[in-house]
């Protein structure tokens, strides 16, 4: 393997190894020690571990490994390598840190009085460990690996099993944790899950501008003069009509939004104008990949 392919493996992987040791960190400083709960095969790893007080690391490994092996001879090695690969971060992270927290070089965050700040903190690291995972590619294993054999076997929804799983987990939890605690779950997954939306959508968002006007080359040369922004003329046909005319298509940050509504009223007032929200760009008066 050359350097140059070398180097594009490690860039692809170090994130999700990063991702995985945030996760991990964020189980055992926020989740353990205050006895909140996780979704997913971790929420069970997480269960035995309130029960039987057996190792989160040791139980991620015995329950995902079968996993991955029905995984890969089902769905194949491709669509694996990056799951075991998170699989295996994760339990060296989940070792490392019970190693670091029973020498007592981590000192987990225990609080009974604010327990609403703890599932804050939870939230935003699980949240972001796992964003960091998936945006490049990567999975921690578990459920993720089930639904994948579902919708490749029975067509089901990967969205609906997951939720199903989390459901009758969370649920179980009820056997050995207090519904309050529950309901601080709750907000840590919902804390989490709008993470891994803004980390995976991108930190930039802006708006595009849709414009069907009679008038679009002169709102498309008004934008480019005040704004200094591109925009691209699409040729249109009114489907009622019939009469041609054009679309004009432009991309702005978000503080620009009102000045570029205003030179669209000022043209064409009756212009048909639809607007939309656009994560992660790239280009030219954006980012630059």
């Amino acid at each position: 393997m050359s350097t140059t392919k070398t180097w594009i493996q490690i860039k692809l992987v170090l994130p999700i190894v990063l991702g995985t040791a945030l996760y991990a960190f964020g189980l055992l400083y926020f989740i353990i020690p205050n006895q909140l709960m996780e979704g997913g095969l971790t929420g069970v790893t997480v269960l035995i571990n309130y029960a039987f007080g057996i190792s989160p690391s040791l139980t991620t490994l015995i329950l995902n490994v079968p996993l991955f092996l029905i995984g890969l001879k089902i769905l194949g090695g491709r669509q694996m390598i990056y799951t075991g690969i998170g699989i295996g971060a994760l339990t060296v992270f989940l070792w490392l840190f019970e190693k670091l927290i029973h020498l007592g070089w981590i000192e987990p965050l225990h609080t009974e009085n604010d327990l609403l700040l703890a599932a804050l903190y939870a939230g935003v690291t699980l949240g972001a460990g796992l964003g960091i995972v998936f945006r490049w590619g990567g999975t921690t294993g578990g459920s993720d690996i089930i639904a994948r054999i579902l919708n490749r076997k029975y067509g089901w929804s990967m969205g609906r099993v997951l939720l199903g799983i989390d459901f009758v987990i969370i649920g179980l939890s009820l056997i050995y944790i207090p519904k309050e605690k529950i309901l601080y779950t709750l907000v840590a997954v919902f804390i989490a899950s709008k993470v891994i939306d803004f980390i995976q959508e991108g930190a930039y968002s802006a708006r595009a501008f849709m414009i069907i006007s009679d008038h679009a080359p002169e709102i498309a040369d008004q934008i480019t003069r005040d704004m200094d922004r591109g925009v691209t003329l699409i040729p249109a046909i009114g489907a009622y009509s019939k009469q041609a005319k054009h679309m004009a298509y432009c991309v702005i940050s978000r503080q620009e939004f009102r000045r570029l509504q205003t030179i669209v009223r000022s043209i064409d007032p009756r212009a048909f104008v639809i607007i939309s929200d656009v994560h992660d760009v790239h280009g030219e008066g954006f980012k630059e990949s």
